[in-house]
């Protein structure tokens, strides 16, 4: 009787192995766009398809590398040219990850508190003024302080080689944090007047919750944007880039062999058309409002059943 017990429980326990394994995974960014995007696109496929998506914080090149072994099927936040080299190598020369064809438009660069902009910080070249870049010390220690981001994000060290590029780098502290940290201060500067630069992109929430500007640069050059491959481990001592960002934007992307295996679910992708607006609302939900991701994707695919059952239609 013990045996048999054992026995049940043992297939019990198999079955609800079986129950919770996931049909595909979706890689989620750690900024709030990202984890709205990817949680909608789970919540969807369950809708159309039938299929559960489980969806794993990564980072880019975990994520990529995913889809090429097939472990990760979707990336919902592909910033260009953020990930260019990543693209050039698993999309253009590896073949075994595609960008749809529908991209969101976006910006990035640097930002001001309208505190720092009233000391006449309005250009990259006053953050190489070490009179005006002092006043950004928050900690006492006489240099400035500049958030440039996440570590884990690609842009981070785009950032550090641009500091390095236009010489700041030297007269103030390159500070890296999670988001949420960063705009918790951005939030704190802003109600006491502390002047504050820092790394800033577009669609996103800050910009209806603030006055920001942005700090001017020379504009993009392609010929002065030198930006090493981020798989080597000396890829920021070895770029150059002493000008703005060209213009962004991000897809969606898929594993190729997923797409294959599963062309109504590349074609929904391909489908799938979020607008700055709904990103910027996004943002705002997860990071302002502090909605939890998969129970706000739940509400927004319901509020639009018709659009999303538009996305799965051949």
């Amino acid at each position: 009787m013990l045996y048999r017990s054992m026995i049940s429980t043992l297939i019990l326990a198999g079955m609800a192995s079986v129950a919770a394994a996931a049909d595909l995974v979706i890689s989620m960014p750690n900024w709030p766009s990202g984890q709205a995007t990817a949680n909608i696109i789970k919540v969807a496929i369950k809708a159309e398809f039938n299929l559960d998506a489980e969806v794993k914080e990564m980072g880019a090149l975990n994520s990529f590398a995913g889809l090429e072994a097939g472990t990760v099927a979707i990336h919902p936040e592909v910033w260009r040219p953020n990930y260019d080299d990543i693209i050039r190598r698993y999309v253009t020369e590896k073949k075994v990850a595609v960008l749809t064809g529908h991209s969101v438009s976006a910006w990035q660069g640097l930002c001001a508190t309208d505190a720092a902009e009233k000391l006449g910080i309005k250009s990259v070249e006053d953050l190489e003024n070490p009179q005006k870049s002092r006043a950004l010390d928050t900690d006492g220690d006489g240099k400035g302080e500049i958030w440039i981001g996440a570590t884990a994000w690609l842009s981070t060290g785009i950032e550090r080689v641009r500091a390095n590029s236009y010489g700041y780098a030297k007269d103030v502290t390159l500070v890296e944090a999670e988001e949420d940290v960063a705009m918790a201060a951005v939030d704190a500067a802003n109600a006491t007047g502390q002047p504050m630069v820092f790394y800033c992109y577009s669609p996103h929430h800050l910009f209806k919750l603030h006055k920001i500007s942005r700090i001017t640069e020379p504009a993009f050059d392609a010929a002065k944007w030198k930006i090493a491959d981020p798989g080597d481990p000396l890829w920021i001592s070895k770029s150059n880039a002493p000008v703005a960002w060209d213009a962004a934007r991000f897809h969606i992307a898929y594993g190729a062999a997923f797409g294959k295996a599963h062309p109504d679910i590349a074609s929904f992708l391909e489908k799938i058309d979020f607008t700055e607006e709904e990103v910027s609302q996004m943002s705002y939900a997860l990071q302002v409002e502090r909605q939890v991701p998969l129970e706000y994707a739940t509400k927004w695919v319901e509020d639009r059943k018709s659009r999303v059952n538009g996305w799965a239609k051949p």
